[in-house]
């Protein structure tokens, strides 16, 4: 319970910055969406649509030092001299990507993606542009080439509150679909892209065969048989 007021706390938190940094005639904000794609639901914590182009903001609300790499699988919390193990979040707006650029039917170079920490915490190793714990406003400010024409922009938005004001899909729904993605042979819960079966060809697992994504090198997301 404590977690899932954290999680809550946190998006209320970077929705207020978003509210009070960006002004709502230039930028539309979502929050909170759940869209459906052809294997799950992806959530998304906030979306901000825009000339500018789509922005994805994954909030965490996390103390202490975090530690990560952006090809790694899990990413570290140090808090109290204790070490607490989490998704990398980068993994998380890489699927957003992809659900929400199948949902709209656009180019995925229109989205963007930005990972924000709401807590009290502070970034100890070198990270993306796009990981910050402050300054979000600004770093989407930033982008100021003109990506989507008046007609596109308003489509999008149009869109976006029709599926809004319909949809049924729920947090228990994607708490369901998470673990029905990952128990999944067929496609990958990273990308949602293919698995196939591949068989290891060198070090200690060589001739065994596992699932492998068919989005590899950008996806190294594998699965024992």
């Amino acid at each position: 319970m404590f977690n899932i007021f954290k999680g809550w706390f946190g998006e209320k938190k970077t929705s207020l910055n978003i509210w009070l940094s960006l002004d709502k005639g230039t930028y539309t904000r979502f929050h909170d969406l759940i869209l459906p794609s052809h294997n799950g639901t992806a959530q998304i914590d906030h979306l901000i649509v825009s000339k500018y182009g789509l922005f994805i903001v994954e909030t965490k609300n996390i103390k202490g030092w975090i530690f990560g790499d952006e090809r790694a699988v899990q990413w570290t919390q140090s808090l109290y001299g204790k070490k607490f193990r989490f998704q990398n979040p980068l993994r998380q707006t890489y699927r957003q990507k992809k659900v929400l650029s199948e949902f709209l039917n656009i180019d995925e170079r229109l989205i963007k993606t930005v990972v924000y920490f709401s807590g009290d915490c502070s970034l100890r190793t070198p990270l993306p542009s796009n990981v910050m714990n402050s300054g979000l406003g600004r770093y989407i400010k930033s982008f100021r080439v003109l990506e989507l024409d008046s007609n596109d922009e308003q489509y999008i938005i149009q869109s976006i509150q029709a599926y809004v004001s319909t949809t049924t899909l729920t947090t228990r729904d994607h708490v369901n679909s998470l673990k029905h993605r990952h128990n999944s042979t067929l496609y990958c819960p990273r990308c949602s892209s293919a698995l196939v079966k591949r068989v290891a060809q060198s070090g200690y697992y060589k001739g065994n065969s596992f699932l492998g994504c068919t989005n590899y090198p950008k996806c190294r997301y594998t699965k024992n048989l």
